[in-house]
């Protein structure tokens, strides 16, 4: 499957996105990578003559925590397919009585504070370090926003996702802290998307679906129903905005220094390489 060219934007999120009346030639491949199976299938599909691939971040039975989502295995198997950009899509909560429930954030910063995941692809015998001072597309962002405005979606341009291990959601004395630290919005899935993404070369950008207040605000505590049905209006309204957005993002010119981070990072030489471990990593590095 790697080196063919199945599709040029790929689109990580809930099971439910890929259900778009616009998207046509649905098909689902299964893709065998060096980092053990994706989340799930990937759906393909085209929507106004963009060759797109559908990731389903938990798997379709969202029975994947946000620990043990196999980040490698999904960006390699996207990879693989020729993707090039990649929509990240995710729940998250507000740090913030600006950014309520139902709205879209479209962050240009991120904080990883989680501790149990492998974020990386180096180690074990080569070592790299690709910036990360600028870790989203911006021009990707911003045209999303636009678009968003645009449908009246209510919508917000820049701010600070911090990534928390989980499952569990916040404390209180966490929530006033990252409050306190001038974060934007919360998540558990997103930082070691984007730092995996980057070493391999992806133009990536997020959109975050604001479901709950964490539980700072007091007369508005966080728990799982409220998200859930907050979750589903969110939905409806991202898919009708990749309806929208994907065609003009197929068309825009990629940013050159997407695919080169990677390139003069590395600084095991190819000779000091182990051959298996350059195998595996081959389609990464190169």
């Amino acid at each position: 499957m790697a080196g063919k060219k199945l599709a040029e934007i790929g689109i990580i999120g809930g099971s439910g996105l890929y259900e778009i009346k616009e998207l046509s030639n649905k098909r689902e491949i299964k893709i065998k990578t060096p980092f053990g199976a994706p989340s799930d299938a990937i759906i393909l599909g085209s929507i106004a003559g963009i060759k797109c691939a559908f990731l389903p971040r938990h798997g379709r039975k969202h029975a994947i925590l946000p620990t043990e989502i196999p980040q490698k295995a999904n960006l390699w198997a996207l990879k693989s397919i020729g993707v090039k950009t990649i929509i990240s899509v995710s729940a998250v909560g507000s740090l913030k009585q600006s950014l309520p429930p139902a709205h879209f954030v479209f962050p240009n910063q991120f904080v990883d504070e989680t501790r149990l995941r492998d974020s990386t692809f180096f180690g074990n015998g080569i070592v790299g370090h690709v910036p990360m001072a600028e870790p989203f597309c911006e021009e990707i962002s911003k045209l999303m926003y636009k678009e968003s405005k645009k449908m009246k979606i209510k919508s917000h341009l820049g701010g600070t996702y911090v990534c928390m291990e989980g499952p569990s959601f916040s404390t209180k004395a966490e929530s006033f802290y990252h409050r306190k630290m001038g974060y934007s919005i919360i998540g558990m899935t997103m930082a070691t998307e984007a730092k995996l993404a980057r070493e391999a070369g992806f133009c990536y950008a997020p959109v975050s679906l604001v479901t709950d207040y964490d539980c700072w605000k007091e007369d508005d505590t966080v728990d799982q129903e409220k998200v859930t049905r907050t979750l589903k209006l969110n939905i409806e309204n991202i898919k009708k905005l990749l309806v929208r957005a994907l065609p003009q993002i197929g068309k825009m010119k990629r940013r050159e220094n997407c695919c080169n981070f990677t390139k003069g990072s590395v600084l095991t030489a190819r000779k000091d390489i182990p051959a298996k471990l350059y195998n595996k990593l081959k389609l990464i590095i190169e």
